[in-house]
């Protein structure tokens, strides 16, 4: 589908080490002509890491996108039923955020904004990101593949001989993925051979 006017809420979650991959794939949706809404976690915005700080990062998006971070549960909420997206990304979805989700709690603007996205039967597209997808944090990836309106970007074991938990989105399918998600299709194949790359 042709995302061109399409508006794209991108979440960004605490899985710092995966935004250099993951700013390219944001540039690409609003080159395709999508309105890219940034939501990011209070983690994102206060923490400095060797990845960057995260007043810089939160600058960043908001150049790329045109748009003011949304950085609040309360700034969120509206994305439900007053200010309603075509689509909620978000990459990378940490471990953490992700068992979260897939336990309906919602204490972030990243899960609110995911939530009024999905009470209003609209596709949630996830990069995981997280070093224990095939841990205790299976049962939750599992939980999310198999609820509707939820589609996921390609993702792969990402060092299987030093991290064999650790499982990581192919960020630049990312595009093709939304795209199809608002066709109600999820991308084929999903899991993949991520190391390879």
């Amino acid at each position: 589908m042709d995302i061109n006017g399409k508006r794209i809420g991108f979440g960004l979650t605490g899985s710092h080490c995966t935004y250099a991959a993951v700013f390219p794939q944001i540039e690409a949706l609003v080159s395709a002509g999508a309105d890219v809404i940034p939501v990011v976690t209070h983690t994102v915005k206060t923490t400095d890491t060797r990845f960057g700080k995260g007043e810089e990062w939160v600058a960043k998006i908001e150049s790329i996108t045109g748009h003011k971070a949304i950085d609040s549960i309360v700034d969120a909420e509206p994305l439900g039923p007053t200010l309603p997206l075509d689509c909620m990304v978000i990459a990378p979805i940490t471990g953490f955020t992700m068992s979260k989700l897939a336990n309906a709690l919602t204490d972030s603007p990243v899960l609110m904004a995911a939530k009024a996205t999905l009470r209003n039967l609209k596709p949630v597209v996830l990069g995981i990101s997280t070093n224990d997808a095939l841990g205790l944090n299976g049962v939750n990836l599992m939980r999310l593949m198999a609820t509707k309106n939820i589609y996921f970007i390609p993702y792969g074991q990402d060092d299987p001989e030093k991290k064999p938990n650790s499982m990581v989105a192919r960020m630049p399918a990312l595009l093709d993925t939304v795209s199809l998600a608002l066709e109600g299709k999820q991308i084929q194949p999903v899991i993949i051979e991520r190391f390879r790359d």
